[in-house]
């Protein structure tokens, strides 16, 4: 709970950082555990789905990428996955939005508005891997066609959700600015950890849209611009999961001047 000195005088200082000396409720003690716990549980669930899927991919060849989606039960793991994450994803913006709609309800609003949307595209990128899993299932009604140009078929629908994939990411990093705006504000956790979230997750948002410009980027940059918000991600799962959220202590001094510390 946030400690305070108050006078008569000194009563409208109080009034002016409001957000800041907001209490924090039983349910947002609850939402950040909560949070705590997904961010680490999609780390791993997103790290066996690109390992996966990254083994069974063979790209510029639609022959080996079709046997390899066919056959591997492997592939099938990184799309139960990926669903794990995306269901995963959205029980952590309703967390998100639960912990920090009391600092700025429009931002956190369109922040999980924003997160809500990669989650959209995310789930018909899913979608459009079961179909290809279903075209190469040995069903009946296709051993009427060449396995050929199916083949070729199939290995489009690999290839074709990549833009998808980096306008999902664009979306993800704009939302996940703002929530880090929103940490940064309340001084919930350490202002040095969300001021890291704000500026790994515009690199996010930065580099995917300069992919969808210049395509031949991802083959320069490749994941790395990921690392610092992979890195965030880590550290808020394990701060949320171990300390929960604090509000910070703010003094105000004799003088009417008012100073706010983190806990």
């Amino acid at each position: 709970m946030s400690t305070f000195v108050l006078n008569d005088h000194q009563h409208f200082e109080v009034e002016r950082y409001d957000l800041t000396l907001r209490a924090i409720d039983t349910a947002q003690q609850t939402a950040a555990r909560v949070a705590g716990v997904i961010y680490l549980f999609t780390m791993v669930t997103t790290m066996v789905a690109l390992n996966v899927r990254g083994q069974l991919s063979a790209h510029g060849d639609p022959l080996q990428t079709a046997k390899m989606a066919a056959f591997g039960r492997l592939f099938q793991l990184s799309i139960v996955s990926d669903l794990f994450t995306l269901a995963a994803v959205i029980m952590l913006v309703a967390a998100l939005y639960v912990l920090l709609e009391p600092v700025n309800r429009e931002v956190a609003f369109l922040a999980a508005c924003l997160l809500l949307v990669e989650c959209s595209i995310a789930a018909v990128i899913a979608l459009t891997h079961l179909a290809a899993v279903a075209l190469l299932g040995g069903a009946d009604h296709l051993l009427a066609f060449d396995t050929t140009p199916l083949r070729a078929l199939v290995y489009r629908f690999f290839r074709v959700p990549g833009a998808g994939y980096h306008l999902g990411q664009l979306f993800l990093g704009l939302g996940s600015t703002m929530f880090a705006y929103l940490w940064f504000k309340s001084r919930y956790i350490p202002r040095g950890l969300a001021a890291c979230g704000i500026l790994s997750s515009l690199v996010v948002a930065i580099v995917e849209s300069a992919i969808m410009v210049f395509p031949t980027l991802a083959a320069v940059v490749k994941p790395t611009y990921w690392a610092p918000l992979f890195i965030f991600e880590i550290a808020l799962g394990f701060w949320l999961l171990v300390k929960g959220v604090q509000a910070p202590t703010v003094e105000l001094r004799p003088s009417g001047e008012t100073k706010g510390e983190d806990r």
